[in-house]
């Protein structure tokens, strides 16, 4: 079967592959070859990727995943390979976000500050699953 993961900017990733795995907003499943057509909304989180030889992880920032005729599409916002990921800056970013939602002052955007933090944790999964 084969994937693409898409964003606004670029086609992140386009090859084929033995396996899928990644995060709806319902749950988080899995489609391997045969499976039937199935469309579902995406939740911040992480895409497994398994090819031939290898495991690649992406981060998915929300969006769209279809499967149809062995074809899957990931059309998101934002996608990056964990290869292509700032562990610093992304611990940061986490750390940021835990900061403004410990603060609990009236003022902080509360959703924003926790898509933050799910980014932040996103980012930081899939950068340390290349490491294992």
């Amino acid at each position: 079967m084969h994937l693409k993961i898409i964003t606004h900017d670029k086609i992140v990733f386009d090859e084929d592959v033995k396996e899928i795995y990644t995060k709806g907003v319902d749950g988080s499943f899995g489609v391997l070859k045969g499976h039937i057509p199935i469309i579902s909304a995406l939740d911040i989180g992480v895409t497994k990727v398994v090819t031939d030889d290898e495991c690649k992880f992406f981060t998915t920032m929300g969006g769209v995943f279809q499967f149809k005729n062995e074809e899957a599409t990931i059309l998101t916002d934002t996608a990056e390979c964990g290869s292509d990921i700032d562990i610093t800056r992304a611990k940061e970013a986490k750390e940021r976000a835990e900061a403004r939602l410990a603060e609990k002052a009236a003022d902080i955007d509360v959703k924003r500050a926790e898509a933050a933090l799910a980014r932040a944790k996103a980012r930081l999964k899939v950068a340390m699953a290349g490491k294992e």
